[in-house]
């Protein structure tokens, strides 16, 4: 129950911040350089957190 809890959340966030995700940061590498490692360790967590949900949600549409 909690693993689907999970699941669900990891794709909602996937499927509904993605892009601003990506926009911010596109938006920030422009303006800041990565001096903070802080900063360089949040940016690869969300990215890893859309694509483990859009790897997700394809698995599934396979399964259909």
């Amino acid at each position: 129950m909690v693993m689907e809890f999970i699941k669900f959340t990891i794709r909602w966030i996937s499927s509904n911040l993605s892009i601003p995700f990506w926009i911010v940061g596109h938006v920030h590498l422009t303006i800041n350089v990565f001096n903070d490692i802080h900063e360089i360790f949040a940016s690869l967590g969300m990215n890893c957190i859309v694509f483990y949900g859009f790897w997700l949600e394809w698995k599934d549409k396979n399964k259909k």
